[in-house]
């Protein structure tokens, strides 16, 4: 007798499942701490993706979640469940660099507040994984840990600032965890490597315990936000975070909701009005439209009027309004930080008149788009106008044009700028073998919603090839 077996690896199991087997207890923690452990150690000295691996405390861990399960204690949403987090959350007792010298030698005494709550859950925690110096660029490099390299080209860049962990996620050294959102970073990773990635609105998940701090001006762009390799595991770790924190200054008590996305209109914006991308992202958003139409969504061609400053709007409150404190950070160490933290470093002064302009201005946008999407609550476009580029590259021609990283990144900087949940999912792969994200954006508070309608679309991608 002759049949097919399917040989179950844990690691390669999405998070949805690892929750439910470890519920039912026919999946052990310590088996699935194992077997990224496992995975740890044969991929990562390639990729490098992780600040730093905890493997003795997440198998104790293991060892305590499995104990917990068989005395029939209540269980988390996350119970057994192994996550990452970006090293710009405070772990307690570890340092959080954010691989720059100038914080050698810190400790956090207490967990971040998403770190907190993952544990609330049950999560175990298997590393902080690698950033760029100071979250300020988009590639992840640093003096520190060193580089991240994408997982399917070492010559290639996951991205940044949350690079480590998309990287690791892709890699299946991690089923998820926990990044940061100020200008793409989330999302443009998570294109660059085929995985999901939510950056929420402003308040839904606490930011306490964040390096930088993102009180203002900063957490007006910058957001804590899960990564995981498709939608449904966003949704399950989105649950898990999202909580009102006292100490955040612009959370906000907003409960979970079910949203019914049955027949709504989304629209269809190709590009960021007449700034050129690849021709085959272009194709992957024309494809989800497609297939978010053949569930059941009138699809809207859709080009937002009077937004063409958004970008420039999101450049001086995200990087010339904090750039003088920046500044001072690194002032008389120049020598230790590392080219990719002052590249982008603003060098002018900003007057009380430029920031109130700015904020002005952010308002008025911000109004404006949101008249425009009552008839379209959700607009797929492109995450990001350019593919994982190579180390080093800050210039690619596409359609006859130069553009660069402000450029590319364009479409995602709006859902920052203007406080707007913003979702990026797998969608194709390019010729180059290349992932390609799309990117779904929302109106405020609405994140169930786009978390819902990308879970179905993933799937519906999932039944055809890619």
């Amino acid at each position: 007798m002759t049949g097919c077996y399917t040989v179950l690896v844990p690691n390669r199991l999405s998070l949805v499942e690892m929750a439910s087997r470890v519920r039912t207890r026919s999946l052990s923690p310590v088996e699935l701490v194992e077997a990224h452990l496992r995975q740890i150690e044969s991929r990562n000295p390639s990729i490098n993706a992780f600040a730093m691996v905890l493997a003795e405390s997440a198998l104790e861990e293991a060892r305590a979640c499995e104990s917990a399960s068989a005395r029939g204690e209540p269980l988390g949403l996350l119970h057994g469940v192994p996550v990452t987090v970006k090293d710009c959350f405070d772990v307690a007792g570890l340092p959080t660099q954010v691989g720059s010298r100038l914080r050698i030698g810190h400790r956090a005494s207490d967990d971040a507040a998403a770190v907190a709550l993952l544990r609330r859950h049950g999560a175990i925690l298997l590393g902080k994984t690698n950033t760029p110096e100071l979250l300020a660029s988009y590639e992840t490099d640093n003096f520190i840990t060193g580089r991240t390299n994408h997982p399917s080209d070492p010559a290639r860049t996951p991205g940044g600032s949350s690079g480590g962990e998309a990287a690791a996620i892709a890699a299946f050294c991690s089923p998820g965890g926990i990044g940061s959102d100020g200008g793409g970073s989330i999302r443009m990773p998570a294109h660059f490597c085929g995985i999901a990635g939510l950056k929420p609105t402003p308040g839904r998940i606490p930011t306490t315990g964040h390096f930088p701090s993102l009180g203002y001006p900063l957490g007006l762009n910058t957001v804590a936000g899960p990564m995981a390799r498709n939608p449904a595991d966003l949704r399950l770790l989105f649950r898990a975070l999202a909580a009102f924190d006292s100490a955040d200054p612009f959370s906000t008590p907003v409960p979970l909701r079910d949203l019914p996305a049955a027949s709504l209109p989304i629209g269809l914006w190709e590009q960021f009005y007449s700034v050129p991308i690849d021709p085959e992202i272009r194709a992957a958003v024309h494809r989800a439209a497609a297939l978010l139409e053949s569930l059941g969504h009138p699809i809207e061609p859709f080009e937002p009027r009077g937004l063409e400053r958004a970008p420039n709007v999101w450049a001086f409150l995200f990087s010339q309004w904090p750039a003088p404190a920046a500044r001072k950070l690194i002032e008389g160490r120049e020598s230790e930080t590392h080219w990719t933290a002052s590249e982008t470093l603003y060098r002018k002064d900003v007057t009380a008149e430029q920031v109130l302009t700015n904020l002005a201005a952010r308002d008025h946008l911000r109004a404006a788009l949101l008249r425009q999407m009552e008839r379209v609550p959700v607009i797929v476009m492109p995450t990001c106008g350019i593919t994982a580029f190579r180390h080093g590259e800050r210039k690619w021609e596409i359609d006859g044009r130069e553009i660069g990283l402000f450029q590319a990144l364009m479409p995602a900087v709006l859902a920052n700028v203007l406080g707007l949940p913003s979702l990026s999912l797998p969608m194709a792969i390019s010729r180059e073998g290349l992932p390609i994200g799309v990117q779904l954006l929302g109106r405020p508070y609405e994140d169930e919603l786009l978390l819902d309608i990308a879970a179905r679309l993933h799937d519906a991608r999932q039944l055809l090839p890619l």
